[in-house]
């Protein structure tokens, strides 16, 4: 008769082979990469980007599935909770993976400990951009104006606790003066009403706001980085203003799987998508929408995740950030 112990020894060499032949002959079918944010914002350009040169790579197609809600939360929570197989992923950024444990007390997911790094793909820096009717053309300008009316002018964001909130609540503290938030269920909807002049400026990622500065709907004030960008020579970094050195507020984005992703595949997904990021192509596509790639390992992109939790702590507490 066959020992237990060596039916249990045999049942543990089946699964590991199984294990072992199911991660080598991933992906042999589509990947999902999870946009938990409405389309046209920048998580989502980013995203399709990303999934657009995963699926040349792959040979399986890598479609992106827009979840949004909550900050990012319902998709975030989504991908956690997915089998971590390889196939779903998400494309994270700093309001998803660093702010949302901040403001929300109860979130169903742990940015840190549910979720294995893949990829830090890019920084977009936020660019302050106000409707044509408001008569200031720089930070100085623009400050002034809002001590003069406080509370007079609206700014939109693609929610509570958004990428664009933390950096105008940013602004606002640094600049010591008022303005009303209005909260919409992403960045589109939020440029949207810019647009019709619904509401008089937007502090939001690059990518987002572009085509409509270059077509002069809307007026670029400055952006975020601390130093311009190739897409916008003539506006200058917020850090340029005289009293405002060293300010920055970028967003930053990348990829992430469930926690317990094989580490072969997080690793060849790392290699892929740090390969397209070099690409003339990619880079090109980047540039001209303001984004910076960011290739690294994904211990580093892990490092920073939680970096970035602790750098936002004092803003969010400071600007009693909360969700909706």
């Amino acid at each position: 008769m066959i020992s237990k112990r060596l039916l249990i020894s045999g049942l543990a060499a089946l699964c590991l082979s199984s294990t072992v032949s199911a991660q080598q002959n991933w992906p042999n079918r589509p990947i999902r990469l999870v946009v938990p944010f409405t389309p046209g914002g920048s998580t989502d350009i980013l995203g399709r980007a990303i999934a657009q040169k995963l699926s040349e790579s792959l040979g399986q197609p890598v479609t992106v599935d827009n979840v949004p809600g909550a900050g990012g939360s319902i998709g975030a929570d989504k991908v956690a909770k997915s089998p971590a197989d390889g196939y779903t992923l998400l494309m994270g950024h700093i309001g998803t993976l660093a702010v949302n444990p901040l403001i929300f007390p109860k979130l169903a997911y742990n940015p840190v400990k549910d979720f294995a790094p893949v990829a830090w793909v890019a920084n977009v820096p936020n660019v302050l951009a106000v409707h044509p009717s408001v008569p200031a053309k720089n930070v100085k300008e623009l400050v002034a104006l809002l001590k003069s009316k406080p509370g007079h002018y609206n700014y939109g964001t693609g929610g509570n606790g958004s990428a664009a909130h933390l950096a105008t609540e940013y602004l606002k503290l640094q600049s010591q003066t008022f303005i009303v938030h209005v909260p919409y269920r992403g960045a589109a909807p939020a440029v949207t009403d810019l647009l019709a002049g619904q509401t008089q400026l937007i502090f939001t990622g690059a990518p987002a706001l572009l085509p409509f500065i270059k077509s002069g709907q809307l007026r670029a004030i400055a952006v975020s980085s601390n130093k311009r960008l190739e897409a916008l020579p003539d506006v200058p970094s917020v850090a340029e203003t005289a009293g405002y050195a060293g300010f920055e507020a970028d967003q930053w984005y990348g990829v992430v799987a469930p926690a317990g992703t094989p580490p072969d595949i997080v690793r060849r997904l790392n290699t892929l998508i740090n390969q397209a990021l070099s690409t003339p192509e990619l880079k090109t596509r980047l540039q001209s929408e303001g984004a910076v790639a960011v290739p690294t390992t994904p211990e580093a992109y892990g490092r920073h995740i939680a970096k970035e939790i602790e750098r936002w702590r004092p803003v969010v507490k400071a600007g009693n950030i909360q969700p909706s």
